[in-house]
């Protein structure tokens, strides 16, 4: 009876509040009520899957005896662990499945090959058990059975045809599974939109526990590839320990399966190059609205301890429109950086200067020159620019032509539709575009700048439908 209250409270700990952990082990996905083999508990008794990052460690005693209130999958499992055959044949011989599963999509067939029951093993088969049934990691009861070195049913497994699953680790893997990270995902949890022309590094939709998210998924070739481990773990890095209405919200990262991913909150009406190219020139309310978000995200980055983020491809492809109208950075990290001293720094590829070269990319940094965080302003300065007059900068002239009248030249574009904005606003631009880095402002003081054009605006009565003064 100990042993049963043992194993009771250890199925009902599964549903308690701490399974609510964002490493993905715990999962509450709802089961289709037609499939008579998923089971909506976990056996979490005995030996866990060769395959689980976060193998739990039991101590088996004995004897045991099954609990009252098992479902006949749960104690289908059970019987498999405990070696209990007559058990298992007044089970199987009242119609429960042999191939049913608990929620991590163990089947009785996975239990006993960890356990190392022969018998148990043979019983099954002979009731055509799956032997080739993957787990939710993708463990098979071959798989399970080799790694605890239960040798005979591994051979019978095998002399059957059972597949043995390659694995391979990723680069992240942790040896000791405490060591997990806690942002860490299930990927089975994660059903991940496939399309063709889905460029290196670009985020995909897919969905998670019923959620849409965006997946970027780290491709074949980069595993074996330094420099591409570690700007997924540089990315992954900042976006774990970034928090800001203005800033993309991590969801979290694959790091001990392959494919490893990392997920971010999902944006349905894309970016603000897209709304850019269908509405054309914004309202000045709505410009300003847009720049205070861009400048409010771009403060929090640049004042992260100990170092700054700096974005260094900030451009409106880069930045997020979500549901209710607010715009949130993101695309940083992505730019390998070498400090020069605390707040100096160089491109660690000089490639990348010209690689990734656009309107938006400020002169010394197209330059391949030592710059410091003022990039983002002058960036910023050309966005602004480009929602107030509806175009990129010298338009219609080609973008390469444009990025050297500006970086090479010195030019900067005229202003066409100002004459309806502030003359502050321009001002601003101005100052945030300069050839002379240290004459650009912080964008402390850009939102200080722009708040108090809203605010004389809205005295004014300019966008009172826009603008409330409580939040200035």
């Amino acid at each position: 009876m100990e042993m049963a209250a043992q194993l009771k409270r250890g199925i009902s700990r599964q549903f308690s509040t701490g399974s609510l952990r964002r490493s993905g082990r715990f999962s509450f996905k709802r089961q289709s009520s037609m499939d008579p083999q998923r089971n909506t508990m976990r056996f979490s008794f005995g030996r866990q899957s060769s395959l689980d990052p976060i193998r739990r460690s039991t101590v088996k005693e004995e004897p045991l005896t099954v609990p009252d209130n098992l479902d006949a999958t749960m104690q289908l499992l059970f019987m498999a662990c405990t070696g209990d055959l007559k058990g298992l044949q007044d089970l199987l011989d009242g119609g429960t499945d042999v191939n049913s599963i608990d929620l991590d999509g163990r089947t009785a067939l996975h239990i006993a090959a960890c356990e190392g029951n022969v018998e148990v093993v043979k019983l099954l088969l002979s009731r055509r058990a799956n032997i080739d049934a993957r787990d939710r990691w993708g463990s098979t009861a071959a798989a399970d059975a080799k790694y605890y070195g239960n040798m005979d049913v591994y051979n019978i497994l095998k002399a059957r045809g059972a597949k043995v699953p390659k694995t391979r680790k990723t680069p992240m893997a942790v040896a000791n599974s405490k060591e997990v990270p806690e942002y860490e995902l299930n990927p089975l949890e994660l059903q991940v939109r496939r399309s063709d022309g889905i460029a290196k590094g670009v985020y995909q939709i897919a969905k998670w526990n019923g959620t849409k998210v965006a997946v970027k998924i780290l491709d074949k070739e980069s595993y074996s590839d330094p420099e591409s481990i570690n700007a997924f773990k540089n990315e992954l890095t900042l976006l774990e320990k970034v928090r800001h209405p203005n800033i993309i919200q991590f969801v979290g990262a694959v790091t001990q399966n392959i494919p490893m991913m990392i997920v971010v909150e999902f944006h349905p009406k894309g970016d603000l190059g897209c709304y850019l190219q269908k509405k054309g020139r914004l309202s000045p309310s709505k410009s300003l609205k847009f720049a205070l978000d861009i400048a409010r995200g771009m403060n929090y980055l640049h004042e992260c301890k100990p170092d700054p983020v700096v974005h260094c491809e900030l451009m409106p492809k880069n930045i997020l429109l979500d549901s209710g109208g607010q715009l949130k950075v993101a695309g940083f990290g992505l730019v390998r950086l070498s400090k020069i001293s605390a707040d100096k720094f160089k491109l660690a590829d000089p490639r990348t200067s010209t690689r990734n070269a656009s309107v938006y990319t400020a002169p010394e940094l197209y330059k391949d020159e030592i710059f410091d965080k003022r990039v983002d302003a002058y960036s910023f300065a050309i966005i602004l620019y480009e929602m107030i007059e509806g175009v990129l900068p010298f338009h219609p002239k080609p973008a390469e032509e444009a990025i050297q009248h500006m970086c090479l030249e010195g030019k900067r574009p005229p202003f066409k539709k100002l004459k309806n904005y502030p003359t502050e606003l321009k001002e601003l631009i101005e100052l945030c575009w300069s050839g002379v880095p240290t004459v650009r402002p912080s964008f402390a003081e850009i939102i200080l700048r722009l708040d108090s054009v809203v605010a004389n605006g809205c005295k004014q009565g300019w966008w009172k439908d826009t603008f409330k003064l409580p939040w200035l």
